[in-house]
Parts: C-alpha cells; sequence; structure tokens
C-alpha cells in the first residue's frame, strides 16, 4: 500500500505549508498575495461589475485566509457563472506559483517523495470528505505540482540564427 501523508491545519509541522490556510506570500498575475486560499476566493470574482470589485477588495484585505473565505461566501450570489467549471484550473496554477515561488515549502513538498498527499477536511471535493469518499481535488494537485517540480527543466531553445545581411537597395551597390 502506498504511503499516505494527511494534512490539513496550517500551523502543524512539516506538512502545514501544503495548506491553502498556510500564510505563504506569492505573486500571480501582478498580484501579490498573502496565502493561496485568499488568490483562489479573489478568482471566484473576475468581472468589472462593482460586486466584483468589492469582493476581490475585500478578500485581498482580509486579515486572515478564512476571513478571506468567509469575506467571498459573502458575494456568493455573485460568483462568476463559470466558476465550477474553472475552479480546478485555478487552483492548479494558484498551488502551482506557490510553490514555484518559495523554495523552502517546494522542498517540503518534494521531501513526500511519492507518498499520496491527503487534504483531510471535511470538503466532498478539495478533501477527503467527512467519511473518506470525497475527491481530495487539492491532494491530487498538489501530487501534479510535485512532480511538475520535480522534472526537469526543459533545455533552452537553440539560439535564432543570425540576420541575413540586407540586400543592397534597387540603384545602390
Amino acid at each position: 500500500m502506498k504511503e499516505q501523508i494527511r494534512y490539513y491545519n496550517e500551523f502543524e509541522p512539516p506538512y502545514g505549508c501544503l495548506s491553502n490556510y498556510a500564510r505563504v506570500h506569492f505573486e500571480l498575475d501582478g498580484v501579490w498575495w498573502p496565502s493561496a486560499e485568499h488568490c483562489y476566493h479573489a478568482h471566484k470574482f473576475t468581472g468589472d461589475e462593482p460586486e466584483h470589485q468589492d469582493a476581490r477588495r475585500r478578500i485581498y484585505e482580509a486579515p486572515t485566509p478564512r476571513e478571506a473565505k468567509r469575506v467571498a461566501h459573502e458575494f456568493d450570489a455573485y460568483r462568476r457563472r463559470d466558476w465550477d467549471a474553472v475552479r480546478d484550473d485555478v487552483m492548479r496554477r494558484i498551488v502551482l506559483r506557490k510553490f514555484e515561488s518559495n523554495a523552502d515549502i517546494a522542498r517540503v513538498l518534494l521531501s513526500t517523495g511519492d507518498a499520496e498527499l491527503i487534504e483531510e477536511s471535511r470538503d466532498h471535493h478539495w478533501g477527503c470528505g467527512e467519511n473518506g469518499t470525497g475527491h481530495n481535488m487539492l491532494g491530487r494537485i498538489l501530487m501534479e505540482v510535485r512532480a511538475k517540480l520535480r522534472a526537469p527543466p526543459l533545455p533552452a531553445p537553440p539560439p535564432a540564427p543570425p540576420l541575413p545581411a540586407s540586400p543592397p537597395r534597387t540603384g545602390e551597390r
């Protein structure tokens, strides 16, 4: 049976940094985020409507990741319509960026080897759920990110050939 690493509490070493509640700062799309949880919930509101702008501002300014989540739920009625279809891909971008930007926590993630990562939350989609039948999507995404971090970097493309000398213009020699 494959080794399992279960995590949830952001303050519990050594795997607390795997949690979206961990206060690990990173930049994504030109914004410096205080946590993955802040970033994830702000992405529910990407429109120009005043409600979306207010939601993003309040989520960003929330003092804790849990407060950012609570604020986002206040705006559920305004959430982008395609959210359920895009949320996993949004989370993939966020989690990858979080670990690419922070070498210390990338090392922690890589130290998990080939273990199955399981978020022990009651959330049926992101975690293992109350009775262990959840999708564990965050654990799956972390394992995808671990594989990407482990993969050797792609080789740099070869340099472009030099530009040919300009041909002389008509009438010039």
